[in-house]
């Protein structure tokens, strides 16, 4: 009796051991290596497809991506925080990370550009067929905060709007004087113009190429008002893996990346 005990005890440190042996990795089982990104929001939905092709042509390795509007971004890499590449929706909030030490900038490279549209609810019942219509009384308009890259590019379209005569010089403050809020990235101006708590929004062309809402109205900024973003990437100067951070960055700007970002609204630069 006594034996069986022993044998039956033997028998669960062995299992026990095997478990471990196991969870470790002894039998074979290697752990998945993580390379954080930091993206522009913007960059979501092409970056999610580009993170699964990468993570398929490197077993072992998964992409984990922090999306947000390019200046939350740099202000949270200035805080220390932890990442292996940093791509970003223009290139004042790459100088930001330059600046904390976080990027080398010898090493930043431009991968895409993107450019400004505006789009309209389909709950809308404000005629907007032209640009103009964004001046009228009443009309309530959603636009990125100033701090936001496409915010910013927004106030520069007015700007240049309100010097042309078609326009006239008005034109930027009437605008503005509509708008009835100011989000934190440019995701979040999209959601709510196509939930209709807006009747319209200004939005980067990708936007609106991987928008699940096909019913967005959609007005061309003409190529003289409007902005050509460009968005830079970089490894981090301290990327935990920076030999995949680099393989990452390279990725980015060879023929599948720059096919995928293609498809999703992005032109090349």
């Amino acid at each position: 009796m006594h034996r069986r005990h022993l044998l039956a005890l033997l028998l669960i440190l062995l299992s026990a051991t095997a478990g471990l042996a196991v969870a470790s990795g002894m039998f074979g089982r290697q752990g998945r290596t993580e390379l954080t990104v930091f993206a522009a929001a913007s960059l979501t939905d092409a970056y999610r497809e580009l993170g699964r092709n990468f993570e398929a042509a490197n077993p072992g390795v998964s992409v984990v991506f922090n999306f947000a509007g390019s200046q939350q971004l740099a202000a949270q890499l200035g805080q220390a925080a932890p990442a292996d590449v940093f791509a970003s929706a223009d290139r004042a909030q790459m100088l930001v990370a330059i600046e904390a030490g976080r990027v080398d900038g010898e090493r930043v490279r431009i991968f895409a550009q993107n450019q400004l549209v505006v789009i309209r609810s389909p709950a809308s019942t404000v005629a907007i067929s032209q640009l103009q219509d964004l001046a009228q009384p009443g009309l309530r308009l959603i636009l990125a905060a100033r701090t936001v890259p496409v915010g910013r590019y927004s106030l520069d379209f007015l700007e240049k709007a309100a010097q042309d005569p078609t326009f006239g010089s008005g034109y930027r403050d009437a605008v503005l004087g509509n708008v009835v809020s100011y989000e934190e990235n440019v995701r979040a101006v999209l959601t709510k113009v196509a939930l209709g708590e807006g009747d319209a929004g200004i939005v980067y062309l990708s936007d609106l190429v991987s928008s699940p809402s096909a019913s967005l109205e959609r007005i061309d900024i003409p190529t003289g008002l409007n902005v050509i973003a460009s968005y830079p990437i970089a490894p981090l100067s301290d990327a935990k893996h920076a030999a995949l951070a680099e393989k990452f960055v390279d990725y980015m700007l060879a023929e599948d990346g720059r096919r995928i970002l293609a498809r999703y609204g992005f032109t090349l630069p």
